[in-house]
């Protein structure tokens, strides 16, 4: 019989966070074991609830959302998106600059579909979210990562970024608020590295999904606010973390800058919109309610919020545990701490999570699945509650007070 094998272009594409760890915790947990699973940021599990407004006003209009919407997404949500923008400074944003997608997933793939042939590079952060190193090997390009800098706030290297710029790179991506580390960019990065794609000509995909989840004193900064009419610049944003509604797949991109120049590649990402037909229409209508009304993420992110709670007490029990240490992180659902290689000589980060997870129950994700270049960090998300972050970091300490490969 024929022997039926994957395409050639799925052997650079890896997605660990749903990967080998995730299948053995669920054949753990189908033999009875309750795992807490650290390793993706999904907020309802975790008893996060949408904001009432959002499911009264989806709940609504299901009787209209029977049909397909136009391809780029419902006009009244696309203009609630422009009208966002534009309260953040952002004047060079029109409603057809706005494309709404089935989460912020499917618009990164699209974009990257409609830009790169074979050989084309992107740069992207190490360490990333692995999706767009995924979408651009998918695409046919190649991802070039630059560093980021854990000594330095995880802020990027912009001198290494700039020396791995060829006369193959089209664009540069930004993570900000970043996915795994937390990192939130400030002024004078992000201006740095805009200056860098206008003396270069390349593309900006700032990839800002985070932007309302902010601690302590950080302030978020719109790539397109910088880019100006310049410098493109593709922003992707949506509904999943901040309004907690991860399921609805509801997300967007806006096109901003000197659009007149890729004419022809913005009617690549018209093509591919339209053969997808059209995004989810329940998860569409969520939109203009969610950025219009009351803006309760940041109950949960300022003083005496359940996520603020949470992510302190997750960094001061990590850097408690002898030979871990971890960057305080500014943004997002996320920590990403280093585990001493004099303490942990770890070969394998996989092997590691895996003993983790036979031993203590508790499923975490890997660095080096976020293309980080050492199998010395970890990924965990900050979403429980309190009480089982503390008892997670516990049971995470005893472990390593034995930990052996």
């Amino acid at each position: 019989m024929a022997e039926f094998k994957q395409s050639h272009k799925l052997h650079n594409v890896l997605y660990d966070i749903r990967g080998p760890l995730l299948e053995h915790a669920q054949r753990m947990e189908a033999a009875g074991h309750r795992i807490l699973k650290l390793n993706i940021g999904n907020p309802a599990p975790f008893g996060f609830e949408a904001p009432e407004a959002i499911l009264v006003d989806m709940v609504r209009h299901l009787p209209k959302a029977q049909g397909y919407s136009d391809s780029r997404g419902l006009f009244s949500a696309r203009t609630a998106v422009v009208q966002y923008y534009q309260g953040r400074g952002i004047q060079n944003i029109d409603v057809d600059d706005v494309y709404l997608g089935n989460g912020v997933s499917e618009l990164i793939t699209l974009s990257l579909q409609a830009l790169l042939n074979n050989g084309d590079e992107i740069l992207v952060p190490a360490p990333d979210y692995p999706l767009w190193t995924a979408s651009v090997s998918l695409a046919g390009g190649t991802a070039v990562h630059y560093l980021c800098d854990e000594d330095a706030h995880w802020w990027p290297d912009v001198e290494d970024l700039e020396s791995k710029i060829t006369d193959r790179t089209k664009g540069i991506v930004l993570i900000n608020p970043n996915n795994p580390t937390g990192a939130v960019y400030p002024d004078h990065i992000v201006k740095a590295i805009v200056d860098l794609a206008r003396r270069h000509g390349l593309i900006i995909f700032s990839d800002e999904i985070y932007e309302k989840i902010l601690y302590d004193d950080a302030l978020h900064i719109n790539s397109a606010s910088i880019t100006g009419d310049d410098v493109l610049c593709l922003t992707f944003s949506g509904l999943s973390k901040a309004y907690r509604i991860a399921g609805y797949r509801s997300g967007w991109m806006a096109i901003s800058g000197p659009k007149h120049e890729a004419a022809d590649y913005i009617e690549g990402i018209n093509l591919l919109a339209n053969m997808r037909l059209c995004a989810n229409v329940p998860g569409q209508h969520a939109i203009q309610t969610a950025l219009g009304g009351y803006q309760s993420i940041n109950d949960l992110i300022l003083p005496g919020g359940r996520l603020k709670a949470q992510r302190d007490l997750a960094h001061k029990m990590l850097n408690d545990i002898p030979g871990v240490s971890c960057e305080l992180s500014m943004g997002a659902l996320y920590l990403f701490p280093k585990l001493d290689p004099e303490v942990y000589p770890i070969e394998s980060d996989e092997q590691f999570a895996l003993d983790l997870l036979k031993q203590q129950k508790i499923l975490i994700s890997v660095g080096t699945a976020f293309n980080w270049v050492r199998p010395d960090h970890f990924r965990m998300v900050t979403l429980p509650n309190v009480e089982d972050i503390e008892d997670a970091m516990i049971r995470l300490g005893e472990f390593l007070s034995t930990y052996k490969q």
